[in-house]
């Protein structure tokens, strides 16, 4: 597959995500120079011990001069912040896309900061991640045979979006395209809701006993699993419910309904429909599995 060379990759975030971005087209041979941006001067020292990145910096201008493609992949709470900041010093044809895991903010932002940039803007997410975070759970091989959704704009020139897409599936993934709206309304579904009610299970054990350690010391692997994204960044799912909060709320109040269903058919000892919900759940799974087969 041919793909567009970069000269200049700016990354703005070098953590889990950013850094194991920059690893990815770094392997694959698609750039020459890449300069990091982040907060934590100890995590960037880091990613420049790495290789995972060739430069460090904090003023834009210097970041972005002559850059081919700048990927944020900060927390989500610092995107209309720094989009302001960068605009200033943004070239007629750098592209701008994100990795983050609402679309619909994002867009809303690049029209309000980047406006005369919106031919090169392609909102993106990649849908991989680890229970670690920061560039020392980098990895370059994380969005192999993962999905990437691109939600560009109906501005968004067909070359922007070439390029981003042949990139990621440069790096090993599933690129699909689709509207913001369509993508915050699916992963509020198929992730938000999951972080959030394993959060909620682990606080739930803490706030039901004053020995929560003594809970713990008995849950198997089945607890372990269903928990494991728990360990998951507080700050980035503090700025995901918030900037996708009312598809979430949707899809609580939609869980809600569903789990006191289950509650009537345990409060009138009906073994039969909740053997026939376990199985309809079943089926649906292992349908879904044999279907990534």
């Amino acid at each position: 597959m041919a793909c567009t060379a970069f000269n200049k990759l700016v990354i703005i975030g070098v953590g889990l995500i950013g850094g194991s971005f920059a690893l990815a087209v770094r392997k694959a041979g698609l750039v020459n120079h890449i300069v990091g941006i982040g907060r934590s001067q100890e995590n960037m020292h880091l990613a420049l011990e790495r290789g995972v990145i060739d430069e460090i910096t904090d003023d834009f201008a210097v970041a972005l001069k002559q850059a081919d493609l700048v990927l944020l992949a900060m927390p989500m709470g610092q995107t209309t912040r720094i989009m302001a900041q960068i605009a200033p010093h943004l070239q007629a044809s750098t592209i701008i896309t994100d990795a983050g895991s609402t679309k619909q903010d994002v867009v809303a932002a690049a029209r309000q900061y980047l406006a005369d940039h919106l031919e090169n803007v392609v909102p993106g997410h990649p849908i991989a991640g680890a229970e670690q975070s920061g560039v020392q759970a980098a990895q370059a091989d994380l969005y192999c045979n993962k999905h990437v959704i691109l939600t560009p704009l109906q501005e968004t020139s067909a070359d922007a979006v070439k390029q981003v897409t042949d990139l990621w599936q440069a790096c090993g993934a599933h690129v699909s395209h689709m509207p913001a709206d369509e993508h915050d309304q699916i992963l509020a579904a198929t992730s938000h809701l999951p972080h959030i009610l394993a959060f909620t299970l682990m606080n739930l054990l803490n706030h039901s006993t004053d020995n929560p350690e003594n809970l713990l010391r008995f849950a198997g692997s089945g607890f372990r699993d269903f928990t494991r994204i728990a360990s998951s960044s507080p700050e980035m799912w503090r700025d995901i419910c918030l900037a996708n909060r009312e598809a979430i709320l949707t899809q609580i109040n939609a869980y809600q309904t569903e789990l006191s269903a289950l509650q009537a058919m345990l409060t009138r000892n009906e073994g039969n429909a909740l053997e026939k919900a376990f199985s309809q759940a079943r089926v649906i799974r292992e349908n879904w599995l044999k279907s990534k087969d």
